[in-house]
C-alpha cells in the first residue's frame, strides 16, 4: 500500500460485480480512496472505509448530464483514475434486436463513457494528472455475425479514445483502452453461448484488475495506448 494513494480516488463504472467489483477491491487493497458507480447493489459490494458508492443507470441518458455534474462536484480529491468499465451485451442478429436493445447497448457502452468523461475531464486537467481507462474487447478489433451493435458501441468507444488520447496528452491526463476477450463473468449468463469450462478459455475478472492498476500506477510519463487480453485457448460451447 502506497501512502500517497491515500490521498487519491480511483472511479469504477459498473462496479457492482464482474471485472469492476474485482477493481474496487485491488484499489482499495493499494490504498486508493473508490468511488465505485453501479445501476444497482443489490449485495453488498465491499465494506471499506474508503469506498462510496452511487447507484446510477448510465443508459439513462437523458438524466446523465445534471448526475454526473453533481457527482463530479462532490468529488474533493484528485482523482487517479476514470475506469469505464460499465458495458451490457446484445448479441444477437440485427432484425432479432428491439429498437430499445440498440439504444442501450450503445447508451451504456458507449455513451455513458463519453458523457462521465466530460464531466470530469477538466478537474482532471486542472490537476494536470490521472488516467481515463475504457474498457474495451476484441469486439471493438473486429466485426462478427450476431455482433452488429455490440462491436459498433466498442469500435465507437475504441475511436473515442483514441482521440481523447490526442487531446490530453498536454495536459498531462493519460488515456487507456483495454481489450478484454471471454472473462469469467456474468455477461455469458443471458447469452446462447459462453466460453469454455477448462481454466485456458477464459480470463478471470482479477487479471484484468492487476492490468488496470498497473496502467494506472504507470509512470505519469508513460501511457499505455492500448492492450488486448485474450485467453490462451478459444473455445466456445452452446449453453
Amino acid at each position: 500500500m502506497s501512502a500517497s494513494n491515500e490521498a487519491q480516488m480511483i472511479i469504477i463504472t459498473g462496479a457492482s460485480s464482474g471485472i469492476g467489483l474485482a477493481t474496487v477491491k485491488a484499489a482499495l487493497q493499494q490504498g486508493y480512496w473508490v468511488l465505485g458507480i453501479s445501476r444497482h447493489f443489490d449485495d453488498p459490494v465491499v465494506e471499506h472505509e474508503r469506498l462510496r458508492i452511487e447507484s446510477l443507470d448510465l443508459s439513462d441518458i437523458e438524466q446523465l448530464p445534471a448526475r454526473l455534474t453533481e457527482l463530479a462536484d462532490s468529488i474533493d480529491l484528485p482523482i487517479a483514475a476514470v475506469v469505464n468499465n460499465a458495458g451490457v451485451g446484445k448479441i444477437a442478429f440485427l432484425e432479432q434486436l428491439s429498437f430499445d436493445d440498440l439504444q442501450v447497448c450503445m447508451n451504456t457502452n458507449f455513451m455513458s463513457h463519453a458523457m462521465l468523461s466530460k464531466a470530469l475531464l477538466p478537474k482532471m486537467k486542472k490537476q494536470g494528472s490521472g488516467v481515463f481507462v475504457f474498457m474495451g474487447s476484441e469486439a471493438a478489433l473486429n466485426g462478427a455475425r450476431q455482433g452488429s451493435i455490440y462491436c459498433a458501441s466498442k469500435f465507437a468507444l475504441r475511436g473515442f479514445a483514441q482521440s481523447l488520447r490526442d487531446e490530453c496528452n498536454r495536459a498531462g491526463v493519460r488515456v487507456t483502452l483495454i481489450n478484454p476477450g471471454a472473462t469469467d463473468t456474468a455477461f455469458f449468463d443471458d447469452l446462447h453461448y459462453r466460453p469454455g469450462a477448462a481454466p485456458e478459455n477464459v480470463i478471470s475478472p482479477e487479471q484484468i484488475a492487476t492490468t488496470i492498476l498497473q496502467v494506472v500506477n504507470a509512470p505519469a510519463t508513460t501511457v499505455v495506448d492500448e492492450i488486448t487480453l485474450s485467453p490462451l485457448s478459444r473455445v466456445w460451447e452452446r449453453q
